[in-house]
């Protein structure tokens, strides 16, 4: 068959297939119930556009050929912003910012239930209460009055909705809206799962919240953009709520709305130096005369290795992303946020292999003008992911206050040491179970735990400290031990007399 005869029945095909899933929407669409009819036909469009674009796309989505590093003033060091110091009128300017946290999260990689932001990860405070801290204590010291807006998925909204109540005597203003629900599709036959709307029984897998990219529609569908603009506001904050360190930074918001030169930007990307921990991290390059957002899935694989180089690409996005509402607003109308899909596959609990299509919101750093990238310090990156965070952020290396934790001034090092516990420590109950106290960490450099090993009260780890529990074997480390510098390995049990 010829070239042309190949693309013409790969069009056809193209078709059809669309045809189909346009015919599955539809008959789902028709399961809902009618106070859900429009909420629901809205996601099932968003999913159709997607779909439609997946099937068009070939091949890697970038041309490695054309990324280059960006151009030296696209990407501003931190400290040369901090220097210009504050203006007078802060408040006024705070008056402008709403801090929008994405919260579609589940804590199940962390093996807990429900929403990841209502784990608790210092004193008994949850995510989502030192998120709400931080703002009230914005508010009562300039007198302003800055909202939060909480993005939930549908695997959230109901148990957030029920903690939110706890909050109505705290000076924050809190919003919520939903992200879009998504069909999964069969990995073979390219048609969704899901037969109807319910998300319950049998169909409890065949829908997903379709990455964070998905806030540009869900917000303005939700109307709460234009409400929010209607109060005057101006920029949005956004940050992953098991990202500690991000939190409102008042020099990086007076840049925003007091431009040196005059001209404001509308999408600012905090991003931070890699270390050998962030390789796999999306790094902002330029591309086709624009600043983009490049992750390691969209390289072809003969420059994964280049992509992972620090000394071409020293930079990753932290996520804390700094976004002009009138420009989302404008932007969404003219239906022109372009980022690239992201295709995740699934394997679901009785087997069957599905695609689910994502975006990311970094990913629309492109669409926007006079983007720009600040080089934060790390201190600005501080996530949540496993219990190994956990334990850091738990430890004496930070002290909270007002919501913020800020790396302790008796740690002579401010970087954070290498914490990597073993899979008995994964679920957060068997690893609050292992220590009776959190360990002093604060002159730490390197912390394995692998096996059964259990940590008494007051623990102090100094330097490099390897604890190997082989199979069957099981240590406890006793109360009040000093281990600097050492690796304990075989068998200690200490028993009650």
């Amino acid at each position: 068959m010829s070239q042309d005869g190949a693309s013409q029945f790969q069009e056809v095909i193209r078709q059809e297939l669309e045809l189909s899933v346009k015919k599955e929407l539809e008959k789902i669409l028709t399961t809902a119930p009618s106070h859900e009819f429009e909420h629901t036909k809205k996601d099932l469009d968003g999913f159709r556009k997607l779909f439609h674009r997946f099937l068009q796309e070939k091949g890697p989505s970038v041309d490695w050929g054309k990324i280059q590093r960006p151009p030296e003033d696209s990407i501003q060091p931190y400290e040369k912003i901090k220097a210009r110091g504050l203006p007078d009128n802060i408040s006024s300017v705070l008056n402008k910012l709403v801090v929008v946290k994405l919260n579609g999260g589940l804590g199940t990689s962390m093996g807990c239930k429900g929403p990841k932001s209502l784990i608790g990860v210092r004193n008994e405070n949850t995510f989502l209460d030192l998120t709400v801290q931080q703002i009230e204590h914005l508010n009562k010291t300039y007198n302003t009055d800055v909202p939060l807006v909480l993005m939930n998925s549908f695997n959230t909204d109901e148990d957030t909705k029920k903690i939110l109540q706890k909050y109505s005597h705290c000076r924050v203003k809190i919003y919520t809206f939903n992200q879009s629900r998504y069909p999964r599709i069969n990995k073979e036959s390219l048609l969704p799962v899901a037969k109807d709307v319910s998300y319950s029984g049998e169909n409890t897998e065949a829908w997903y919240p379709p990455g964070h990219g998905d806030i540009y529609a869900s917000f303005y569908n939700s109307g709460l953009l234009d409400t929010l603009i209607g109060e005057g506001k101006e920029y949005i904050f956004v940050s992953n709520i098991d990202n500690l360190g991000a939190t409102v930074d008042l020099y990086i918001l007076n840049h925003l709305m007091n431009p040196p030169n005059g001209k404001r930007c509308e999408f600012v990307m905090e991003v931070t130096n890699k270390t050998r921990a962030d390789v796999k991290g999306g790094t902002l390059t330029q591309y086709e005369g624009k600043l983009r957002l490049v992750e390691i899935a969209q390289v072809p694989k003969a420059h994964v290795d280049e992509f992972k180089s620090v000394s071409k690409f020293k930079i990753f996005n932290t996520n804390n992303l700094w976004i002009s509402l009138a420009a989302v607003k404008r932007l969404q109308e003219q239906n022109a946020i372009d980022m690239e899909i992201i295709v995740n596959p699934k394997t679901l609990d009785g087997g069957l292999n599905v695609i689910q299509l994502e975006t990311a919101v970094g990913a629309a750093v492109k669409s926007f003008e006079n983007s720009l990238g600040i080089n934060v310090p790390r201190s600005r990156f501080l996530p949540v992911k496993t219990t190994s965070d956990l334990l850091l952020v738990m430890s004496n290396l930070y002290s909270l206050n007002a919501g913020s934790l800020t790396m302790s001034e008796k740690r002579e090092f401010p970087t954070v040491p290498l914490v990597k516990l073993g899979s008995s420590f994964t679920k957060v109950q068997d690893y609050l179970r292992r220590f009776e106290s959190i360990p002093d960490m604060l002159e730490l450099d390197h912390l394995t735990v692998s096996g059964d090993v259990t940590f008494g009260k007051n623990v102090s780890l100094k330097g490099t400290v390897i604890i190997i529990a082989n199979h069957g074997d099981r240590i406890d480390i006793p109360p009040g031990a000093v281990l600097e510098n050492k690796i304990v390995s075989g068998n200690l049990r200490i028993l009650d007399h």
